[in-house]
């Protein structure tokens, strides 16, 4: 046997014998030492399901946790996922403001008259997609508390400098600044959580956090309507200018907590979080090495290449892409709201009720991200959950599809309900980056790009396809959106069988190798990072 090799399973034992003391310490009555429930304890009702269902069936036993561990898991909820949600909730209401305002005055204000709205989509999302690489790349070079809030304190100021733009083309240069300083959040927070939790942890807090993009796009609706009663004309200002202000404080102030409530890496946790002890931080280390992840690594120029070179670097931003794509009419909810007119040509909803509306689409989207996320923990299957979401999203696109083109024979209800119905499917993106986590436990230069491709893959295709797509011009009578969003639907499910097909019988033999010491190299990883 190699000395690599032994020192590997020297680790594992060591583990191993760290999880029975858990359970001594714990429990002393058990007799059950291995870290699974006792066997007096009764099986619940789901679980005695997932015994008899083989694909829900979890994975690995779940394993008592000491009160260290516990309690480091407590202090994460508490800050780095305080933090993460509240700066997630308003980087998204900074995004969609836009959307808000242009239904609340500003399309009136500026002369905005033809797809300026998907325009300023355009701009934003081409330089989000220009930074986030080399985002993803810094982020391994400079400390996540100093990078990440910093950016935020940037897109606090643009944003409450478009408050007081007086035409489109200024709202252009912003937007592009905006896409700069924003393009590290998503991915920047979804890197730290690979770091942070382990598998039985990591989709429900993936969820949490992205779910907040739907808190935001309420909120930006919300709060809206709440100028608009209230600030309207102060100052002289209109309302939909109040909001670019207050959003740009709100970031200001979570911006600045960022530098306290960010751990960094487990083996390079930070100084200023007073909320991490060195104790903390060893456990976080002892976490990565029980569940085979490996620690931060910086990202060179022979890992990039690595990455490139692997089908899954390519495989999984083609799936995410697609199921962002899928889905994307929801958008454009209010602007469906805003078309609508009675049969004497006076608008159906004010402009409050056309802000208003779809926060009942965003709180659909926040139960169904928690309830999608959760489950995939419980029973630790990601496909399954995301060909599910397809299969219950193709069911408004193709409603979408026949009422766009008949709208006089087609109920308008069902365009309603097919709208809402479409909130139902937005829970993909925390299972998606989970299954990637899962698939490279030990590579986390690749993680980190590969997630950085998937996003700036979204922003690549956004950048252009919304203007041909979802024209502001058509809304809500789009020429082929719907169609196109079933055939991403379906490439989508086509997509994950496939993965799962392969991870099953090709990846998963080949990744458990080094596990048994077959591989010497990758053995290594703990005590030379390098490799």
């Amino acid at each position: 046997m190699s000395s690599s090799t032994a020192r590997y399973r020297a680790l594992s034992a060591r583990d191993a014998r760290h999880d029975l003391d858990h359970d001594s310490d714990n429990d002393d009555d058990t007799n059950d030492r291995s870290g699974i429930a006792s066997g007096s304890e009764q099986l619940s009702w789901l679980a005695k399901v997932t015994q008899r269902v083989g694909f829900l069936r979890p994975t690995a036993p779940r394993i008592k946790t000491s009160p260290l561990e516990q309690d480091l898991v407590r202090r994460l909820d508490i800050f780095l996922m305080t933090f993460g949600c509240i700066s997630q909730v308003i980087k998204y209401l900074d995004q969609t403001n836009i959307s808000s305002a242009y239904v609340s005055g500003m399309k009136e204000d500026l002369e905005l008259n033809g797809n300026e709205l998907n325009y300023f989509t355009t701009f934003f999302s081409i330089s989000y997609c220009l930074m986030l690489i080399p985002s993803q790349v810094i982020i391994t070079y400079v400390r996540p508390s100093y990078w990440l809030p910093g950016l935020e304190i940037g897109w606090g100021f643009v944003t409450a400098f478009i408050a007081f733009t007086q035409n489109a083309h200024q709202v252009y240069a912003l937007r592009v600044l905006l896409g700069l300083f924003e393009s590290s959040a998503w991915p920047g927070m979804m890197t730290l959580f690979m770091y942070w939790y382990t598998p039985m942890e990591l989709a429900k807090r993936m969820g949490f956090y992205h779910s907040c993009q739907a808190l935001g796009s309420m909120m930006s609706g919300a709060l809206q309507v709440a100028i608009l009663e209230t600030l309207e004309g102060t100052w002289g200002l209109r309302g939909w200018r109040w909001l670019f202000i207050i959003n740009g404080i709100m970031t200001l102030a979570i911006g600045f907590a960022g530098f306290f409530m960010i751990p960094d890496y487990p083996k390079l946790p930070n100084p200023r979080a007073f909320w991490l002890t060195a104790d903390h931080a060893v456990m976080a280390t002892e976490r990565l090495d029980r569940h085979g992840r490996s620690d931060t690594k910086r990202i060179t120029w022979a890992s990039a290449k690595r990455t490139f070179s692997m089908w899954i670097a390519y495989f999984i931003p083609a799936l995410y892409i697609a199921t962002v794509l899928a889905p994307y009419g929801y958008n454009y909810f209010n602007l469906f709201l805003k078309s609508l007119r009675n049969a004497d040509g006076t608008p159906t909803w004010t402009t409050e009720e056309v802000n208003a509306i779809p926060i009942a689409g965003g709180a659909i989207n926040v139960v169904c991200v928690w309830i999608w996320a959760i489950l995939s923990d419980v029973f630790q299957t990601r496909w399954t959950l995301v060909v599910a979401q397809a299969i219950i999203g193709l069911i408004p696109c193709t409603i979408m599809s026949v009422w766009t083109s008949h709208p006089d024979t087609t109920p308008l209800s069902s365009a309603y309900a097919s709208y809402l119905m479409t909130y139902l499917s937005l829970g993909t993106a925390p299972l998606v980056m989970s299954w990637l986590s899962e698939l490279l436990p030990q590579d986390s230069e690749a993680r980190t790009l590969i997630i950085g491709y998937s996003i700036a893959g979204v922003y690549a295709v956004l950048s252009w396809s919304q203007v041909l797509i979802w024209p502001a011009s058509q809304a809500p009578y789009y020429a082929y959106a719907w169609q196109l969003s079933i055939f991403f639907w379906l490439l989508v499910i086509v997509m994950c069988v496939v993965l799962r097909i392969v991870e099953k019988r090709i990846w998963k033999p080949r990744a458990q190798a080094p596990l048994i010491g077959e591989d010497d190299n990758a053995a290594t990883y703990r005590d030379n990072p390098a490799i």
